[in-house]
């Protein structure tokens, strides 16, 4: 299957309606605006946004971007900003284009958000994932989550079926990137596991390690909050590192430490204990991101033969249709992932920056998974 498609542009066409956006201009600076919504091109669909998650990576860049979003003319979409952000959404398709085969107008769907390129070495291999190229819905097209509407190529569509809501098709996305890290971390049943950072995506490879059959997870988290979800998702042992020293805490309780430990918190001192707290020859899978260079001790990892190793995101279309997208609503069909742990705010588009973005960054905030109703 080629992975070739059209980009949406998002200028206005004639007759295009009118539709309230959230769209980031400059760091700290997000905007909910009227702006025309997008024409439906021949292979595209048009769907009207139900849910959408405020992710991790919409908080760094509305703290100190622009990161991910275009400053100049993008040379695969002719975007800039100001871009409509969001990209964990849910809807239910209102228009499709005419070549379009495999969606139809009605259909719930959710929305695989990075679109690779089909022509570069990693896309050529049939790791999508990796492509040098890739670019991504609500970050660098004209089309976001955090909108009435959205328009996107079919091929990156996934159609739910009737027992997974709107609302769960909007954790899709974070769902995944939890499988894909616990995958590529290369976790076997039995294993002890730590996971340093229990925000919304080290609480879904919490998520996935469960299923995975993991021994004993610890969890590392200094939000109390999210310490009592980790453990409501299956953690056995809650650690706030502000208040005791993680390595220890997990070495007294294991031989020697976890066989993998997961970092997701981004900070100099999370992934040096998430190396500290694994066993000789363990693994440390990484997926955070941060702003700041890190350093360690090399010796933690060459005199131990400990392994580091990164996890991005997900398989890609079409890749993904056979992978951890579809696995992930296959478990949410079958009522395996506790969804109501996850989800603990809904607000409305026009709040999206005080009751959203600014209540996520604080530190002590009650809230896990904040879903933007538009």
């Amino acid at each position: 299957m080629c992975c070739h498609t059209r980009l949406v542009d998002a200028r206005a066409a004639t007759g295009s309606q009118p539709m309230r956006a959230a769209r980031f201009h400059d760091g700290g600076d997000v905007r909910v605006e009227n702006i025309e919504s997008a024409p439906v091109g021949r292979t595209d669909v048009r769907i009207e946004v139900k849910a959408c998650g405020i992710c991790g990576s919409d908080l760094h860049e509305y703290r100190t971007g622009p990161h991910f979003t275009p400053q100049e003319t993008h040379s695969k979409t002719g975007q800039r900003n100001p871009i409509t952000m969001g990209h964990e959404f849910s809807g239910t398709v209102s228009e499709v284009g005419a070549e379009v085969s495999r969606i139809a107008v009605g259909d719930r769907v959710t929305v695989e958000p990075n679109i690779p390129c089909g022509d570069c070495l990693y896309c050529e291999d049939g790791m999508y994932h990796l492509c040098k190229n890739a670019v991504a819905v609500g970050f660098h097209t004209g089309a976001g989550g955090f909108a009435e509407n959205a328009v996107v190529p079919e091929q990156q569509v996934h159609v739910l079926p009737d027992e997974v809501s709107l609302e769960e098709g909007a954790l899709v996305e974070p769902l995944a990137v939890g499988l894909h890290a616990v995958r590529q971390s290369g976790m076997s049943v039995g294993d002890a596991v730590g996971v340093f950072g229990c925000g919304p995506i080290g609480l879904t490879v919490i998520n996935a390690a469960v299923a995975a059959g993991a021994k004993r997870i610890f969890a590392s988290e200094p939000n109390e909050t999210r310490r009592e979800v980790a453990l409501e998702l299956g953690a056995d042992i809650g650690i706030n590192p502000m208040e005791e020293d993680a390595v220890d805490t997990i070495k007294e309780r294991t031989p020697d430490g976890v066989e993998v430990a997961f970092e997701f918190a981004g900070i100099g001192p999370a992934f040096n204990s998430a190396v500290q707290s694994t066993k000789r020859a363990g693994t440390i899978t990484v997926g955070s991101i941060s702003d700041a260079d890190i350093t360690t001790n090399m010796l933690d990892i060459v005199a131990t033969e400990r392994k580091v190793v990164g996890t991005n995101c997900y398989g890609f279309p079409p890749q993904s249709f056979r992978s951890e997208f579809d696995a992930i609503i296959q478990s949410l069909a079958a009522g395996n992932i506790n969804t109501d742990a996850f989800i603990t705010g809904r607000i409305d588009l026009e709040d999206i920056t005080e009751e959203g973005f600014e209540e996520l960054l604080d530190s002590e905030t009650d809230h896990v998974k904040i879903l933007v109703k538009p």
